[in-house]
């Protein structure tokens, strides 16, 4: 997986500003610190016990994971384990007195107005949940839900849910239709009514999250705010999207391993408009990458896949030549970055194109340096060489749609065409002839 400091420049660069950690990694909210973004820590549930016990180990952990952090890291709530009710239901004794533990150390250090202390829950503890207006929490936890909803309501918190319509979807055995659980635009005599309130549905997230207010209303408590902490199809409403990356070892069903924004390269699965309507690929998903030589790469390995990109690749290398912008540094590393970088973006940022055998990553990163400006930056001269023939990536497919000839071959896995070209090591070379493609790019809440 990528670095912190990594993972913290893809969220800057897709201007992400919400994000949910599920445990307190230090790491990770140092590489947070100093951006603006506002970070949700969590409780593990295997501390969950020890911190609901204890006013002295929920006010350790505070100091150690949030009070260090703070101000510089700007943390805005506490999530105090994960679906508690629905996994680990023999801590739910002990889940509000955890919250009421972790909110006295904050009113200690004065933080308790910053930061929120919730704990998420699965929808799947209301019952009954169309329509919206009949639903209710199940009764066996009215216990622990009544003080749970007086403490958010006297501390000013909110009500944290995990909404999923694809699981709804999947478990309704087809009663639930396919477009009301995507979004998608339905007939009006296609809506779900709901016949107490004659409110129209247009989907499966919004009558989720409109059961779980109900439900609460059932309960006598009407003014705690809903969050929705985990969703994979996000509507405009307040939401962590989950997640940002793949995981492909993760355990369960094919469905758990692929939530992710991005694969572990941050490559992006899918192109998502991350901030609203009225934006043309201004903050998508596929945003300034650039793909560069990974750290601690054996030499002869990138030596290698320089030779295919300047050879077999068919990349427009003379800005490395010598006297050329991006000869200097002249050595392996530096002119294997600028070249995976020019294939990565002439083949359109495709997934599998940034990997050479294992010898490159992704980073939001500008490679750029000086005069050298890298294919994908901002500052990407319009002409960099003398070409021989030239496309836009929008307007034309040359390099892109090709026949995949050599699966053995150190690029990336699609896109390329057999050549008889000799393999160059560039940082040694005299010239060569090439051609260029000039592309022209628009430019313009996950969890960890």
């Amino acid at each position: 997986m990528p670095s912190p400091t990594q993972v913290v420049g893809l969220l800057k660069a897709q201007n992400i500003r919400h994000v949910r950690l599920y445990d307190a990694d230090r790491a990770m909210l140092l590489a947070l610190a100093n951006t603006g973004i506002r970070v949700t820590v969590s409780v593990p549930n295997d501390q969950l016990l020890g911190i609901g016990q204890s006013n002295a180990t929920a006010a350790n952990w505070v100091a150690r994971n949030v009070i260090v952090h703070v101000p510089a890291t700007n943390i805005t709530a506490i999530a105090v384990g994960s679906e508690v009710l629905t996994t680990l239901p023999n801590a739910a004794p002990v889940i509000v007195s955890a919250l009421k533990f972790i909110h006295s150390a904050l009113v200690a250090s004065n933080l308790d107005s910053q930061i929120k202390v919730s704990t998420p829950h699965s929808s799947s503890i209301i019952l009954d949940s169309f329509p919206p207006s009949q639903a209710f929490f199940n009764r066996t936890w009215d216990p622990f839900m009544v003080p749970l909803l007086k403490f958010l309501q006297s501390t000013g918190s909110y009500f944290m849910l995990n909404v999923y319509p694809y699981y709804d979807y999947m478990q309704s055995n087809g009663v639930i239709p396919l477009d009301y659980a995507l979004f998608r635009p339905l007939p009006p005599n296609k809506e779900a009514v709901d016949a107490n309130t004659l409110l129209h549905y247009t989907n499966v997230f919004d009558a989720v999250v409109d059961a779980a207010y109900f439900a609460m209303s059932d309960l006598n408590f009407t003014n705690v705010p809903i969050v929705v902490t985990e969703s994979g199809w996000p509507s405009k409403v307040s939401t962590y999207i989950y997640e940002l990356y793949n995981e492909d070892l993760s355990p369960g069903p094919v469905s758990e391993k692929n939530w992710g924004l991005f694969d572990a390269n941050g490559v992006p699965v899918y192109i998502l408009h991350l901030t609203g309507a009225g934006t043309v690929l201004a903050n998508d998903t596929t945003n300034q990458t650039f793909c560069v030589s990974k750290e601690g790469a054996d030499p002869k390995m990138l030596q290698a896949a320089l030779d295919w990109a300047c050879g077999p690749g068919k990349v427009d290398c003379s800005p490395l030549l010598q006297g050329q912008p991006c000869y200097e540094p002249n050595n392996v590393v530096a002119h294997s970055t600028y070249a995976f970088n020019a294939y990565f973006q002439e083949m359109g940022k495709s997934p599998g194109t940034c990997d050479f055998k294992g010898v490159a990553t992704i980073t939001t990163t500008d490679p750029s340096y000086g005069s050298c400006k890298f294919p994908g930056s901002h500052d990407f001269p319009a002409y960099f060489a003398e070409a021989s023939s030239l496309c836009f990536y929008f307007e034309c497919s040359a390099g892109r749609n090709g026949t995949l000839t050599n699966t053995t071959s150190l690029a990336p896995s699609s896109n390329s065409t057999s050549s008889d070209s000799p393999p160059l090591h560039l940082h040694n070379i005299g010239s060569f002839t090439t051609s260029v493609i000039i592309g022209a790019l628009l430019m313009s809440t996950v969890f960890l």
